[in-house]
């Protein structure tokens, strides 16, 4: 009885040590996962520590009821053995144990439903915000568009920054050591002010993704022809990561989230720069533009957007993506390619609803003048684009 009970101890100091480990067991990750994390990640909203407190609770529960079956069972089994003469006994059938063995599971069940019932409750309620955000999952980044509150009318996409030579392809090896935030990186943060309700809009244009931020305790499906929402109220400032947590394709790992939680004082300042930037980056589609300056800014459209699937090198992916690179397509008349670039097919996305006309124009230019293309309608203006869209 004495070697069972110590064990009994040990074992469960043990499991309670690793169940409430603090965040001082980790490496600073930066807003994201950190090396020999064994608990959640630090939680920074009310909801996300409601979440880390049940998850402990019911831990614990579990614990408990761990030891106390497996130390009855063994301590019956090593106390009553055959060797030390005791015989089994001869009943069933008991109603005492069949009441028991019901009733205190369902009392186990209603426990550990009360709190988490009511942390469910509160994810839902998304009345009362200070800021909405519409999310919109594409392959494979994250569009933004601010709806409410300060910073309306802001809308940026958000693509991973992680350099390609830190990644590597398949069959080619990485040139680069990778870097702290390692594919948990992007161009442009989604930026918040901190102890402010954020109401975020989820939806999508090709596949099912999923926005999440563990620190947040947010996790909400983007799917396409749907709109869902979620909210978050982050009370520290900070950096704070996620991923998109939906299997949506060949590059879903390198789809990543990434918050900014700033002062109020900040976020006015970033919202200021945002919408000065934006004004200042808008083109006027009246505009005739070079082929040389097509081709360079085409470059850059090609290469955020494109490269991913049809191949810096405009090979494709046999089988999966078709090759820019001596395509019919791409070499025929124009607007068979304006049409499908706006319009999407296949696993194509709807181009139309995220690049400006002046971006579009731009690709199409660029990779009708590129590796063995010779379109002969080779240029197109962003009128053009903009007369399809009619």
């Amino acid at each position: 009885m004495k070697y069972a009970k110590r064990l009994q101890t040990l074992m469960l100091g043990a499991l309670f040590m690793l169940a409430g480990m603090p965040s001082w067991a980790m490496e600073n990750s930066q807003g994201g996962p950190a090396r020999w994390e064994l608990n959640l990640q630090p939680p920074v909203t009310a909801i996300a520590r409601d979440i880390y407190s049940i998850h402990n609770w019911m831990l614990y529960v579990c614990l408990a009821i761990f030891v106390l079956v497996f130390g009855v069972m063994f301590y019956s089994i090593f106390k009553h053995r055959k060797s030390l003469g005791h015989k089994p006994a001869t009943f069933h059938e008991s109603t005492a144990v069949e009441i028991a063995w019901t009733a205190v599971p369902f009392f186990i069940v209603i426990a550990m439903a009360l709190p988490a019932t009511k942390t469910i409750v509160a994810m839902k309620d998304t009345s009362n915000a200070d800021i909405t955000i519409k999310v919109t999952g594409m392959q494979w980044k994250w569009g933004y568009d601010y709806l409410k509150g300060d910073g309306q009318g802001i809308a940026f996409l958000s693509n991973l920054s992680t350099p390609r030579e830190q990644i590597g392809s398949p069959g080619v090896e990485p040139t680069q050591a990778r870097g702290a935030n390692y594919l948990l990186e992007v161009d442009n943060p989604l930026v918040v002010p901190v102890n402010k309700k954020i109401r975020m809009i989820t939806t999508a244009n090709d596949v099912i993704h999923s926005w999440g931020v563990p620190a947040f305790g947010v996790k909400q499906d983007a799917i396409p022809g749907f709109v869902r929402d979620t909210w978050f109220k982050a009370d520290q400032i900070g950096t704070y990561r996620g991923q998109c947590v939906e299997l949506c394709g060949k590059e879903h790992a390198f789809m990543p989230i990434v918050v900014n939680v700033v002062s109020d004082a900040d976020y006015k300042a970033w919202t200021e720069a945002k919408q000065k930037e934006m004004a200042a980056s808008a083109d006027d589609p009246s505009k005739v533009w070079t082929i040389d300056e097509l081709k360079v800014r085409g470059e850059k459209v090609f290469t955020a957007n494109c490269a991913v699937c049809h191949q810096a090198n405009g090979k494709g992916l046999p089988g999966a993506f078709p090759a820019l690179d001596g395509s019919p397509i791409v070499n025929g008349p124009k607007a068979g390619q304006i049409n499908i670039v706006m319009n999407g097919k296949n696993a194509m996305p709807v181009w139309k609803t995220v690049l400006s006309d002046t971006d579009i124009a731009a690709a199409i230019t660029y990779t009708r003048n590129s590796w063995s293309n010779k379109a002969q309608e080779n240029i197109v203006q962003p009128a053009e684009v903009l007369a399809a869209r009619k």
